[in-house]
């Protein structure tokens, strides 16, 4: 029996290790690499606010960050203030962030919820709402098993996909050790922005 408290000791500190990494929606590694590389699909959608209608096309020649949110999603919350800050820095140099709107349960939407929900959160960035989820779908369900749909993809010049963000949150920590995967996963993002940014 004494021969098993090593083991069982090592089994419990991972999973007190892995609890911060569930808590901030961070999934199993690799997940969402099977986009990588591939072209953007089309959006398709037909409700915006602070912005006419766009396609992939219409934003290549910029970098691009695509998060999929809702408002009752406590993650999306904590990661607003990095989509905001990622538009402030980088919008200037060609960097673009898309907002997209996903009701739970899917179907259950209005505009004026999109619109308040919108302006809590402090987006003046274009946003779409993607209220029966086809595009979400298009994008990231079909074909996969996952974890998450507040997923986010940086899209680089010409309308490919570099970089996925599997859901959860990201931003920066502010020194709180329960967040350093979120800083971890916002630096990641902020990094493929700026190499992806001098890319030609």
């Amino acid at each position: 029996m004494p021969a098993r408290i090593p083991f069982i000791f090592v089994i419990l500190v991972l999973t007190l290790v892995s609890i911060p990494r569930l808590q901030s929606g961070i999934s199993a590694a690799g997940e969402g690499q099977d986009r990588i590389g591939v072209p953007a699909p089309d959006l398709k959608l037909k409700y915006w606010l602070n912005s006419p209608p766009l396609e992939i096309n219409d934003v290549k020649g910029k970098v691009v960050l695509i998060r999929w949110w809702t408002d009752t999603c406590d993650l999306c919350a904590a990661t607003a203030p990095a989509l905001r800050k990622l538009q402030n820095e980088y919008g200037s140099q060609g960097f673009q962030v898309i907002g997209i709107f996903h009701p739970k349960p899917a179907g259950d939407w209005s505009v004026s919820r999109v619109q308040r929900a919108a302006a809590r959160f402090q987006f003046s960035f274009p946003v779409a709402l993607d209220g029966d989820w086809s595009a979400l779908k298009r994008w990231w369900l079909n074909g996969a098993e996952r974890s998450a749909t507040s997923v986010s993809f940086v899209v680089d010049k010409h309308g490919v996909i570099r970089y996925v963000h599997p859901g959860g949150e990201f931003h920066e920590s502010k020194g709180e050790l329960d967040h350093a995967v979120c800083e971890r996963d916002f630096r990641a993002i902020e990094k493929t922005v700026s190499q992806l940014l001098v890319e030609q």
